[in-house]
């Protein structure tokens, strides 16, 4: 009789491990070092940055057996499951045309998914779970190896609830090794600080949802020309750190024969593309934390709405008690003190 505890924490030596891990290939490049076979990655940025063009790109890439400027793919050209939450077909389409003519001519293996919303749910599933069942059978179906999910707050109900994209992030690890998976989702950053480094904490939910990917990179917009955008590795559990701060993949988008995508322009340092902080954007800044301050928002609060962190927010008030009226103590409550009139 099998033991479920004993199928649920498998128990070996360290050898036996080792011995059984030879058995399995080595993991290859599906978009160099940000993305390997077997992976649950998360490509994240903020809105408006490129993040669907991109995704389309590699999967493009796969699909083809392509590679992508001079970034290597190690990957046999195979089939790809593309979700796609975001553009309804007319728009996909426009991107991929000149003008809604001459369009770009796909492989077969790209597989784009796009939600009906008037599909009918049946009883007794919500959207979500049936939205899970429906994403697993597909892949069952197809046979398929390497799926796309754009965008991470479209899979649960309530968008960028972090409880839900967890359980998510869960279920995804789940067919990962189940199905043997290669799994890309897309996920928004909130508001930031365009003068500091992206990094880990800049992913909405980003803690808990670091823990459940095996790989992570960005995509950051230069402010040192509108036009360029760098590409970063924030998590990576099968190379190295290669896409470092000093080391960021920098392009623009373009589109030439019909297909928008990302170009290879060169390599540099994130801190180039940075925006410089002047002394009058500390200034705003000030004012933007005082007044907030003054309408009763929490340090956590302030710091989420000005893309900061709560210790900051807090400096800034300490720097400015006398114009915010603020001694950072815990605010006693008021006694009334007019005497009482006798009757």
């Amino acid at each position: 009789m099998k033991d479920p505890f004993n199928d649920l924490f498998p128990i070996k030596s360290a050898s036996e491990w080792i011995e059984e891990s030879k058995k399995k290939p080595i993991p290859k490049k599906i978009f160099d070092e940000f993305w390997y076979e077997g992976e649950l990655c998360i490509l994240f940025a903020d809105t408006n940055v490129g993040k669907s063009i991109l995704a389309v790109q590699i999967a493009n890439s796969i699909s083809k057996g392509e590679t992508i400027d001079d970034l290597v793919v190690e990957i046999q050209k195979q089939p790809v499951l593309y979700y796609d939450f975001e553009l309804t077909e007319k728009q996909f389409e426009n991107r991929y045309s000149r003008d809604y003519s001459n369009h770009y001519e796909w492989d077969e293996n790209f597989k784009r998914v796009q939600l009906n919303p008037s599909a009918d749910i049946p009883t007794p599933f919500t959207f979500d779970s049936f939205l899970s069942v429906a994403i697993e059978k597909a892949i069952v179906t197809h046979g398929i190896k390497v799926i796309i999910l754009d965008n991470l707050t479209y899979l649960t109900s309530n968008g960028g609830n972090a409880r839900e994209a967890l359980a998510t992030m869960k279920n995804l690890n789940k067919w990962k090794i189940k199905y043997g998976l290669s799994i890309l989702v897309l996920a928004h950053t909130p508001k930031r600080n365009p003068t500091k480094p992206i990094t880990s904490n800049d992913l909405l939910g980003s803690k808990n949802l670091m823990n459940f990917c095996d790989s992570a990179f960005t995509i950051g917009q230069s402010n040192r020309d509108n036009n360029l955008k760098y590409l970063k590795q924030i998590k990576q559990r099968n190379s190295s750190q290669i896409f470092s701060s000093e080391n960021v993949w920098i392009c623009e988008i373009v589109k030439p024969e019909s297909f928008l995508k990302f170009q290879f322009v060169e390599y540099g340092s994130e801190a180039e593309h940075l925006k410089v902080q002047k002394a009058e954007d500390v200034e705003r800044l000030a004012i933007e934390v005082l007044t907030l301050h003054l309408e009763g928002k929490s340090l956590r609060e302030i710091g989420r709405s000005l893309g900061i962190s709560h210790m900051k927010a807090s400096r800034i008030l300490k720097a400015n008690p006398e114009e915010c009226n603020v001694t950072l103590q815990p605010i006693q409550p008021q006694i009334n003190t007019t005497p009482l009139i006798e009757k």
